[in-house]
């Protein structure tokens, strides 16, 4: 495998949208763009290599990404939660120096914030998320010091816990972005 000489973006959209009655990744926002390319989007104005984490068994996704270009991993255990997807991203690309991980529901973000995340990273920071009016929110910037934490992943929580025990190393970027805690799990 090529080593990465760039932060790799990671988006996750191996969920099976429960809440949202159908494959919410695959909904048409307002202005056509279906919500998964709209989050991708964001992470590729800034970083060209970023991957979709996919369940096997969605092809109408896979299609939908192979058509726009989109590099896509399997989550092989997608179904046991967010760890074991995020785990099968870090996987792909392990050997980047670092990743910003966003999720495929949150499609509002804009690139300025992916950038302000992504300059934090390559400025030392070993953890970084924006915050908009004093609240953590998406994309997360990790290190490949954190690596290893990563690809152990499991569960539904994500790297929520990672985040919690590190609490001192996130460096936090304000970002004028509401769109950083905006995630969409109902149609309404």
């Amino acid at each position: 495998m090529k080593r990465a000489t760039d932060l790799v973006g990671i988006v996750l959209a191996a969920g099976r949208s429960r809440r949202f009655g159908s494959d919410k990744l695959l909904h048409a926002l307002p202005d056509g763009t279906p919500m998964v390319l709209a989050s991708l989007n964001a992470l590729r104005a800034v970083l060209p290599h970023t991957v979709a984490v996919i369940r096997k068994d969605n092809d109408a996704l896979a299609k939908l990404l192979a058509a726009h270009d989109v590099d896509t991993a399997i989550a092989e255990e997608a179904d046991s939660g967010m760890g074991a997807s995020l785990a099968a991203g870090v996987a792909a690309t392990a050997t980047a120096p670092g990743w910003l991980v966003a999720l495929g529901d949150m499609p509002y973000i804009r690139p300025q914030t992916v950038a302000l995340v992504a300059d934090a990273l390559r400025q030392g920071a070993v953890l970084a998320a924006p915050s908009f009016r004093g609240r953590r929110g998406h994309p997360v910037g990790f290190s490949g010091r954190y690596c290893e934490r990563l690809l152990r992943l499991q569960g539904d929580r994500g790297a929520r816990i990672l985040l919690q025990e590190h609490a001192r190393e996130l460096a936090l970027v304000d970002a004028n972005d509401p769109g950083v805690l905006a995630d969409i799990d109902r149609p309404a």
